[in-house]
């Protein structure tokens, strides 16, 4: 146990300040503060020393240099079983800090808040850190607290321990300080790696808050988490049971995609992070159950996307098929009676999701994989037409919808499609001609076959043979990117068959 004999209080978040203040009184517990943290401890009627009366040494640097004085950290700092500690203690009419209780300048909400550089930097906290720092570090000999959160523990613990702390509680509470420090610290660094344009620095600081840990992962035995940069999700769970580790991989495929169709348009269907079935078809009711068209049976426990509002009508159509979650740019209240008697659906309103990240990860064992995302805005000037034969208008917006839909399928990916819906899709198959035969049987098992369909493939066709099926299938217009050394056989036999033929510049894996 550690007697708390003085303490140093310093916060940016002075809230719920007075209990604190009243076992820190009730102990006999000298207080010394500074700025306005001092302030508000003498408005609250408690008596406190200020930093500079206690150092000796004014205020600087309006107020950059405060507590960065030696009596301050050696105070911290100092090993209180060291002999020669003890002397430069005394040598210096130094005294003991036994709790250090600090929280940052509000760095991250100012990053939220203004653009302007030099106000943000003006939030960059030196003092406060520094102090946790030390604290943290001589944890044996004092106590640290970050947050307010942590007050009534603190209470507890002195309470318990009549004005003394455990090893243990202060191990804990230094833990907690140097994450806290490290997660500060990794909000600067990326900030300035955001203003410099510099995506892959030498050393990357990956940083979360826990939103949630999760039942499970991907199978039972798998333990799992949920992390977001801000302290919340922008998606809001309406009702339904609790989100699982596969839900939440699912929704984020989902939202992906729709974010790259047209605003308030389109209906996305997902199972297992692969799309099986996306149209952006105006008539909401018809766009839905054009998408379900594609592949109903593997839509059965999906996860369906609606990028709008949800109402009545398109509700009772989600409600015939069992489906494990229902995300929508809101929701009717007429709709949300509809689902009310499904106590185990999740629904999401992801009104607010925005995507503002531009880089995606991939870990595995102590090795990460990071890239930026794939969010090319296609233009004309991305495709070439390479066939003798030109597409239709209807054929090329198919075209470029069935390529776009193509690059969130996994590879080998197959995109079939009509009438701004697909029809077929083959996915994640080591052979690109598999998942051509893939996309064809599904589009005659589940669509009558148009005579306008299109094909989009995520990466060129190395040889004639996967091209050939579509064609024989009924396609009659195919995308795809260019790079094979037999891309010249591709464009004879498009020829030769009159089949349109277009090229993109880029390749779209997703693997």
């Amino acid at each position: 146990m550690k007697k708390i004999k003085r303490a140093l209080i310093s916060v940016s978040d002075k809230k719920n300040l007075k209990p604190l203040l009243n076992i820190l009184k009730k102990n006999n517990i000298e207080i010394i503060s500074s700025g306005g943290t001092y302030k508000e401890i003498i408005k609250l009627k408690f008596k406190c020393t200020e930093v500079s009366e206690y150092t000796g040494s004014p205020e600087i640097l309006e107020g950059r240099v405060k507590t960065l004085h030696p009596k301050i950290h050696a105070g911290i700092l100092n090993k209180r079983k060291s002999k020669s500690h003890y002397q430069d203690l005394i040598k210096n009419n130094f005294g003991n800090i036994d709790l250090v209780i600090v929280n940052f300048y509000p760095f991250e909400e100012t990053l939220k808040k203004n653009s302007n550089h030099e106000k943000i930097v003006d939030n960059i906290d030196v003092g406060g850190p520094t102090m946790v720092r030390a604290a943290a570090k001589n944890y044996n000999d004092v106590t640290v607290i970050t947050s307010r959160n942590q007050y009534a523990k603190l209470i507890e613990e002195m309470i318990k321990n009549k004005g003394a702390t455990s090893l243990s509680f202060r191990e804990k509470m230094s833990q907690m300080a140097f994450t806290e420090t490290a997660y500060y610290d990794a909000l600067i660094a990326n900030y300035f790696n955001k203003i410099t344009n510099n995506h892959f620095p030498q050393k990357m600081i990956i940083y979360g808050n826990l939103i949630e840990k999760l039942r499970y992962g991907e199978n039972p035995h798998q333990e799992s988490a949920i992390y977001s940069k801000n302290n919340f999700l922008n998606i809001k769970q309406l009702f339904g049971k609790p989100l699982s580790y596969n839900n939440y991989n699912d929704i984020f495929s989902a939202l992906t995609i729709a974010e790259s169709l047209p605003k308030n348009t389109g209906a996305v269907i997902v199972k297992h992070a692969n799309p099986c079935g996306v149209s952006v078809l105006k008539n909401k009711v018809e766009c839905y159950k054009s998408a379900l068209a594609c592949d109903p049976i593997s839509a059965f426990g999906g996860i369906v996307c609606c990028n709008f509002k949800i109402n009545k009508s398109v509700a009772l159509e989600l409600n015939n098929i069992f489906l494990e979650v229902i995300i929508g740019n809101g929701f009717d209240k007429d709709a949300l009676k509809v689902f009310e008697k499904k106590k185990n659906l999740r629904l999401i309103d992801a009104s607010n999701f925005v995507f503002s990240e531009i880089l995606r990860f991939n870990s595995t064992n102590e090795n990460i994989l990071i890239q930026t995302e794939d969010k090319r805005i296609f233009t004309k000037k991305d495709f070439k037409i390479v066939s003798k034969k030109k597409p239709s208008r209807s054929q090329f917006d198919n075209l470029i919808f069935a390529f776009n839909i193509c690059r969130y399928v996994k590879s080998n990916a197959i995109v079939l499609a009509t009438n701004k819906t697909t029809v077929g899709i083959g996915s994640g198959q080591p052979s690109r001609l598999d998942s051509c035969k893939i996309a064809i049987d599904k589009m005659k098992k589940f669509i009558k076959p148009t005579t306008d369909v299109v094909a989009a493939s995520d990466a060129f066709f190395p040889f004639v043979d996967g091209i050939e099926h579509l064609v024989q299938s009924g396609v009659r217009a195919v995308i795809q990117p260019s790079g094979s050394i037999r891309d010249k056989e591709v464009i004879k036999f498009a020829n030769d068959t009159e089949t349109v033929l277009m090229f993109s510049k880029t390749r779209h894996f997703r693997h």
